[in-house]
């Protein structure tokens, strides 16, 4: 290649690689030309454009700064009232919890109340009942023994009190030897 290069440029007079005279000042004016409209209409409408996109991102950075300032604001507050919460929450089971537990005294009080007053009952009528028992026995046992005494002595005892201590004796004499 090289030596066909040598052989063009013998031929034609001069290096086919480099552009001639003319082509090199019609380029520069041209590029002087680009250069001043360049530089005196494009620059400056592009140096407009980037200013006004800094100052744009600049106001976008303030406003992003300034929300996620009250974002932070917003989420401590919000931290702060979540911690009140809780604390009420907190306060509100402690305080149920107490409550549940006056409740369950006072149940208890009441049943236990309840329970005295049917066993105070209860133990009445029971006493009751056995007092009757006891003299229905009494009157039993008594007209059994008068009976019994009749048959053994032979002669009827139908004298009211005379009968009556005959009674009162043995249901005495009973009672002793029970207590022995």
């Amino acid at each position: 290649m090289h030596s066909l290069v040598a052989y063009a440029a013998e031929e034609a007079g001069h290096n086919p690689l480099l552009p001639a005279p003319y082509d090199i000042l019609w380029s520069a004016v041209c590029f002087v030309i680009i250069l001043f409209v360049f530089w005196r209409v494009a620059l400056p409408k592009m140096k407009t454009l980037l200013d006004q996109r800094a100052a744009a991102i600049e106001g976008n950075i303030a406003k992003a700064d300034e929300a996620q300032r009250k974002a932070e604001a917003a989420l401590e507050e919000y931290t702060a009232q979540l911690a009140e919460a809780r604390k009420e929450a907190g306060e509100i089971r402690d305080a149920a919890r107490e409550d549940g537990k006056k409740i369950i005294a006072e149940a208890r009080e009441i049943a236990s109340a309840e329970a005295a007053r049917l066993t105070a009952t209860a133990h009445t009528q029971i006493e009751a009942e056995r007092q009757s028992a006891l003299v229905s026995l009494r009157s039993e046992v008594g007209t059994l023994a008068l009976d019994l005494a009749s048959g053994v002595i032979g002669e009827s005892l139908s004298d009211d009190a005379k009968a009556k201590r005959v009674v009162d004796r043995f249901l005495a004499e009973l009672e002793t030897e029970k207590v022995k």
